[in-house]
């Protein structure tokens, strides 16, 4: 079975406050991003996982697509397999990747196996993977709140939109990140400010990390310039970091602006 999980965007990202669990209460709104890693998987007598393209500095052990043959072997003793990843979407970039590697593994192990697992245990299974998880079992935009457990559709079209990302390769760990920002609420939250045209967003759609990511890296503020000064409607970071995108109208070439950084282009469903 082979499968093509996607990356995704934020479309601002608001931090408002610390629950008593310990983790953040956030308002974001969540959008597909055309940029894919692929999985591919067998049956096979012991699980193995070979990762290609990007490295992932963590154990086998660690990583998503484990954690998610694990909870659905324990659970329901399921055969091993042998996967195999294609890091497309650089990690720690805050594109999702690795949640989205985890819940359409997650999903394909239900089909396999003929588990007809429910909407309500697949979301609680995806929620033990990661906060942005619950988010990739349906993977159309919407706005998600608390700590990524609530996720309810909303009207966003940037079909046919040109997006450009931007990935310097540095790694911003997100437990330090979200001690480091301030916690705000603001006067309009991304789930209002995403209802005007997207040429109005700019000034008022923000992620919160920008000011903390900005102090840590002061070269990435550059980044954001630069989409802006080509062009861009909007631009921003996503996620705690350190990927910044821009949305355009027409298609855009900056390769020569960022030689020493990753780039993906697409176009928006």
């Amino acid at each position: 079975m082979i499968l093509f999980p996607n990356g995704k965007i934020n479309l601002g990202l608001s931090v408002q406050h610390k629950r008593t669990d310990g983790f953040h209460d956030i308002e974001t709104v969540l959008y597909p991003l055309p940029v894919f890693d692929v999985l591919e998987f067998l049956p096979s007598q012991t699980f193995n996982l070979t990762v290609y393209g990007h490295k992932i500095a963590v154990p086998t052990e660690e990583n998503i697509v484990y954690k998610a043959w694990k909870l659905v072997h324990d659970a329901y003793q399921i055969a091993p397999v042998e996967v195999k990843l294609l890091k497309n979407i650089p990690p720690g970039s805050g594109l999702g990747g690795g949640s989205s590697d985890g819940v359409f593994f997650l999903q394909a192990l239900n089909d396999l196996f003929g588990l007809s697992l429910t909407k309500t245990l697949l979301h609680a299974y995806a929620l033990q993977l990661g906060s942005d998880c619950p988010f990739f079992l349906k993977n159309r935009v919407a706005l998600v709140q608390g700590f990524g457990e609530v996720v309810h559709d909303v009207p966003v079209n940037l079909k046919g939109k040109h997006i450009v990302v931007v990935f310097p390769g540095i790694h911003i760990p997100t437990a330090e990140a979200y001690k480091k920002i301030n916690l705000t609420v603001p006067e309009i939250p991304p789930g209002e400010v995403i209802k005007l045209p997207v040429e109005q967003w700019r000034g008022r759609l923000q992620n919160d990390f920008e000011p903390f990511i900005f102090k840590l890296h002061p070269k990435l503020k550059e980044i954001k310039k630069t989409l802006y000064r080509e062009g861009a409607i909007f631009a921003s970071l996503t996620g705690s970091g350190s990927a910044f995108y821009g949305i355009f109208d027409q298609p855009i070439e900056i390769r020569h602006k960022f030689p020493d950084y990753i780039i993906r282009n697409g176009i928006l469903n």
